[in-house]
């Protein structure tokens, strides 16, 4: 009765390792990837502030176009 209370104790004990690192592996991917899509999201506000950078809009058609070539196929 002793030797399976132990084995008993003994797998918890691993399956709850291996649940606690989990957990932690994906929270720090989790951190990783929002710090990336903010730096990626910042990078992207900033070009936008460029001269050289065109707005496009898409049309009717769904094609899309600078906001003044709209009458232009």
């Amino acid at each position: 009765m002793t030797g399976i209370l132990l084995r008993i104790v003994v797998i918890a004990v691993l399956v709850g390792l291996v649940w606690f690192g989990l957990r932690r592996i994906w929270r720090d991917w989790q951190g990783h990837f929002k710090a990336t899509d903010e730096a990626i999201h910042r990078r992207d506000l900033e070009e936008r502030q460029r001269p050289d950078v065109i707005t496009l809009e898409r049309g009717r058609d769904g094609t899309f176009r600078p906001p003044d070539d709209e009458t232009r196929r």
